[in-house]
């Protein structure tokens, strides 16, 4: 597997990268690889010109900014596993990204890449979603805000146009009272959701406040769960609750079907991992 001849260039800044995409037009931004030099060796994909955007320092931080956490496009699955004020303010995305591939797709591979590629079954998209996270876009044009509900459109597709590049994610902290967790059954070669769920409850005196749910790997896109969050919300937390929002779990929603697992099978497996998520909560 050999990706066809290109041409490699490396950006020391945004407005450098940008500037190469407006003078090659067959190119593609490289971040930690783990997402396009798979389809290139694959001959999926084949720019002719490859902006590496790697060591671009002011897009590797992660930081607290009034209310959100600011997570800069190139931090790696790894060091949100590792940061601090993740672990502290929104723990699920630290337990999400332990989950994601191995030791070294987590080292090398970023947020910002995982979700401009937007594979349906990778997990970053259920969880951004869940925690109401926003996509901070730059392009010649200058910048611009996306909620994460409309940064993601379909099966590798993104409100990202070729000449933008995602320059950071918010996620605001939540409330005081606030669980949250990530649980997926995961094909085992690759780690990627066959069917993840991401849940997150504010709860207050045993009473669910607000409910987040969000379902990703079984269908073509990641999708929140509005039914599983109403059935919640106002409701005791408890055994019997649960049970009764997990049944509805990815009802009327057209499920994937592949080698690795039927629709049927994927609806199946929506019910039980949203139930295995929210029952953790309690």
């Amino acid at each position: 597997m050999i990706p066809s001849v290109f041409t490699y260039k490396k950006a020391g800044s945004v407005s450098e990268a940008l500037q190469l995409k407006a003078e090659n037009e067959d190119s593609k931004f490289l971040a930690g690889g783990h997402s396009l030099i798979p389809t290139m060796k694959l001959r999926l994909s084949s720019p002719s010109v490859l902006i590496d955007i790697s060591k671009i320092d002011t897009l590797r931080s992660i930081t607290e900014e009034g209310n959100q956490i600011v997570i800069g496009s190139l931090v790696t699955h790894a060091e949100i596993v590792n940061s601090d004020v993740i672990k502290t303010k929104v723990a699920i995305m630290s337990e999400g990204a332990s989950m994601i591939g191995d030791v070294q797709v987590r080292n090398c591979g970023t947020i910002g890449g995982s979700i401009a590629h937007a594979d349906p079954a990778a997990d970053w998209p259920a969880i951004l979603k869940t925690v109401e996270a926003t996509v901070v876009i730059e392009g010649e044009s200058g910048k611009r805000e996306v909620n994460v509900e409309d940064f993601f459109q379909g099966v590798f597709t993104t409100d990202l146009t070729e000449d933008e590049i995602i320059t950071a994610i918010k996620v605001p902290v939540p409330a005081s009272g606030t669980k949250g967790t990530y649980q997926k059954f995961m094909q085992p070669a690759s780690r990627f959701a066959i069917v993840g769920c991401a849940a997150m409850l504010t709860i207050s005196n045993g009473v669910c406040q607000k409910a987040r749910v969000t379902i990703g790997g079984a269908a073509s896109t990641s999708f929140r769960d509005l039914g599983v969050e109403k059935a919640l919300e106002g409701k005791e937390l408890n055994a019997q609750n649960i049970e009764n929002a997990s049944k509805i779990a990815g009802n009327g929603v057209q499920m994937t079907s592949s080698h690795f697992a039927t629709n049927s099978y994927r609806q199946h497996l929506t019910k039980v991992y949203t139930q295995r998520a929210l029952e953790s909560l309690i």
